[in-house]
């Protein structure tokens, strides 16, 4: 088994073709589908279902698939220290963010690291805090950065806080409330809201405080993004509550001042059993004490 063969079932898995992924791994069509059947043979399964319109795992090829990127994200690893040891930092960097991140600015800090480290590749991710933990503590990602309740704390990672954050209302410009310096939950209570997906901690920290007040409230609409919740608030289908420090990046909304909202802390996290050079290199660049101690220790 090598590693080539490995990375020609994960590209054949992410593309759902033999041609495209021939294509991302720069090799002749034949060539990747004689090392796949090699591989097949090898293992005494077959990995994919192949017919005249598609592609697609088969239950033998799903069960392969995670440990295949383990070892290919293992291989990579190996290859940074070895670069490290001499003086280079290269591989990947895998950062992970939540879409309402704003005690960084991320493409700043990246356009540095990149001035720096041109030779590492940046694999870019956008997701809930809680998952985010769970990618770093696999591996998948090196660092990420969250927001989370202030009865929250990151568990099983390193973990550096980066700055503590009110939520705001955000209505539309020709609602009645637009013109008001104050508003409290009671009042709020009584909108339509659109607001991130239930259990995510970006939602969360809203439920606890309208639940610790007595009250309900409406979420009629679901997003995962920051800008899409602005889109949704502008024309009038909704109200939100968003982070102060956030709501300065959109555009055709109004902000205002919650007296009872509640607050939210953002972290930067890492893996607590090692962290590749390029992941301790970014932390750098950002200023980030490295230390692998969890919070509170």
């Amino acid at each position: 088994m090598e590693l080539q063969q490995m990375r020609y079932v994960v590209a054949v898995a992410e593309t759902n073709s033999f041609t495209r992924a021939a294509q991302r791994c720069l090799v002749v069509q034949s060539a990747l589908s004689h090392q796949i059947a090699r591989l097949e043979r090898e293992l005494g399964a077959r990995l994919f279902e192949r017919t005249s319109r598609r592609v697609r795992l088969t239950p033998a090829g799903a069960a392969f698939l995670p440990a295949a990127r383990q070892c290919l994200d293992a291989a990579e690893r190996a290859a940074g220290e070895v670069a490290a040891a001499v003086g280079e930092i290269r591989g990947r960097l895998a950062v992970g963010l939540i879409a309402t991140v704003a005690a960084v600015d991320i493409p700043d800090a990246l356009r540095e690291f990149r001035r720096l480290y041109p030779q590492v590749r940046i694999d870019l991710r956008v997701g809930a805090s809680d998952d985010l933990i769970e990618q770093v503590k696999d591996g998948t990602v090196d660092v990420a950065f969250l927001g989370l309740p202030t009865t929250a704390h990151p568990e099983g990672v390193a973990a550096h806080e980066l700055a503590r954050d009110r939520l705001v209302a955000v209505v539309a410009p020709d609602h009645p409330l637009a013109d008001q310096p104050l508003v409290d939950l009671r009042r709020l209570s009584s909108e339509v809201f659109v607001d991130l997906p239930a259990g995510t901690a970006g939602r969360i920290q809203s439920d606890q405080a309208f639940a610790a007040a007595g009250l309900d409230r409406d979420v009629a609409f679901e997003v995962t993004t920051g800008d899409y919740i602005a889109r949704l608030v502008r024309p009038g289908l909704a109200v939100a509550m968003l982070p102060a420090a956030y709501t300065p990046q959109l555009s055709g909304v109004v902000t205002i001042e919650v007296t009872d909202a509640p607050a939210r802390i953002e972290y930067v996290i890492w893996s607590r059993i090692g962290r590749t050079p390029a992941a301790t290199a970014f932390l750098t660049i950002l200023g980030i004490p490295v230390t692998d101690r969890p919070p509170g220790s």
